[in-house]
């Protein structure tokens, strides 16, 4: 293993739910007179914390959102992650293999505390992930791309950031990782492999990190 920490983003590395939370969020913003479309979402708000939806309508619009727009789209998402939400395909293999190995792994994330245990609870990875190993935009203030997050996740965890692999899936997330001088390994799901530029190495299926980290 050539690190002494993997930090794993949640939203599409571990649960399937970028379709869904971009596909409410689109359907929310439009609702409230803001047209957006699920391309739109991806393309501005993947991987980003609350805030930057928030601020890009402001800056755009020159109009706030609700004072309850993250309450209500909260409980969308959460309704739809019970009926529909999914692991990512081999997450909970790559999880195993690394808790059998000894290998410590984390997860940092731009969404809060209880969107990442209800995501963990709807599709059986909670079973990996205590209390020590999750954490979130909220302890930070601020969210990707900004390094804060991953450089709070490797302090608590005990690791040198240059110690660190990151396991990322959007431009976002990417740009935080290189900007905290860790390595980051992108996945090219849904993000063309050309957003995730400065990434240290490229994959497409979570089953191929264990031979990507070995090398």
């Amino acid at each position: 293993m050539r690190y002494d920490l993997v930090i794993f983003d949640n939203d599409g590395v571990l649960v399937d739910s970028e379709p869904i939370s971009n596909r409410l969020l689109a359907g929310y913003l439009t609702e409230l007179g803001h047209p957006t479309s699920y391309e739109d979402s991806i393309r501005d708000y993947m991987g980003s914390a609350m805030h930057r939806v928030h601020d890009l309508v402001e800056e755009r619009t020159g109009q706030r959102l609700p004072d309850d727009f993250d309450a209500v789209f909260h409980a969308r998402v959460f309704a739809a992650f019970e009926r529909e939400l999914k692991p990512v395909a081999g997450a909970a293999d790559v999880l195993e293999a690394l808790a059998a190995e000894g290998v410590p792994y984390c997860v940092a994330s731009s969404g809060s505390h209880e969107r990442i245990r209800v995501g963990h609870r709807a599709t059986g990875l909670d079973r990996w992930f205590d209390d020590e190993r999750i954490f979130s935009s909220q302890d930070v203030g601020r969210g990707k791309p900004a390094p804060d997050l991953f450089l709070y996740a490797a302090e608590r965890m005990g690791v040198a950031p240059a110690r660190c692999v990151v396991v990322e899936d959007s431009p976002l997330g990417v740009q935080a990782a290189v900007a905290a001088g860790m390595d980051v390994y992108g996945f090219a799901s849904m993000t063309p492999a050309e957003k995730l530029a400065g990434v240290t190495r490229l994959f497409a299926d979570l089953r191929e990190l264990p031979d990507l980290w070995a090398g």
